[in-house]
């Protein structure tokens, strides 16, 4: 199916947006709008470009356990202009779905899934953003013993309201909780987002470290390591 070996591609990139209720139109929209602008900001833009081996790359949305839905399919990084056409698919799409619940363990299923028709690449990552705790199916711990993620690296990007830590009051942090429970992998990691107007700075600073370029004075908001 894809022409180009394990050395060929340097990254498999699984991108996964939660669209559930607690997401609401707006926040959505700058969801999407952040996403498309983080993948052509110039320094992310360099980092896809930094090595003659391109990264794969597959964008999908989540929430309930039956509620994902591919936005863009597999797709080589190897030029500009078809990184502009999978921003531009970000950006002009519109969510599957409102007022569903939150299923972090099925995603992770789902991303499995697309991993195990992804190129050959030499690594592969999933990115799991996302704004409220596990509340449908299986946690997503429980996901790493369903489903072939070994030698998966699992990130998360951590979008914390105001209102929203409010309501979680007595509960685990929503930071602590991703840091437990959803990423995995020796170098894993998980970036903060202060609310949705936040999320595109945010998601260039984790596809700068996701792609392997560290430029010199970045800082990530949250760095952890913890193997799954």
């Amino acid at each position: 199916m894809w022409g180009h070996g394990a050395q060929a591609c340097r990254l498999a990139l699984v991108l996964a947006m939660d669209v559930s209720s607690s997401v609401d139109a707006t926040e959505d929209a700058l969801q999407r709008a952040g996403l498309a602008a983080a993948l052509v900001a110039p320094s992310v833009r360099d980092a896809f470009f930094a090595s003659d081996a391109p990264v794969a790359l597959a964008v999908f949305e989540w929430s309930g356990r039956n509620d994902q839905r591919l936005i863009q399919d597999w797709v080589l990084i190897e030029n500009e202009a078809t990184l502009t056409q999978v921003a531009t698919q970000i950006a002009t799409t519109r969510r599957i779905v409102a007022e569903r619940p939150t299923a972090l363990g099925y995603a992770l299923g789902f991303s499995a899934g697309l991993l195990a028709v992804a190129p050959d690449c030499a690594a592969q990552t999933i990115d799991v953003s996302g704004d409220g705790l596990n509340n449908d199916g299986f946690e997503p711990r429980q996901a790493y013993d369903v489903f072939d993620l070994d030698g998966v690296t699992v990130n998360g990007l951590v979008i914390e309201e105001p209102d929203d830590a409010a309501f979680r009051e007595g509960q685990i942090d929503l930071l602590s909780y991703y840091v437990q429970n959803v990423i995995q992998g020796p170098a894993a990691f998980v970036e903060f987002a202060d609310g949705f107007e936040d999320f595109a700075r945010a998601m260039e600073a984790k596809l700068i470290r996701e792609l392997g370029v560290l430029m010199i004075g970045q800082n990530a908001a949250v760095s952890d390591e913890h193997g799954g």
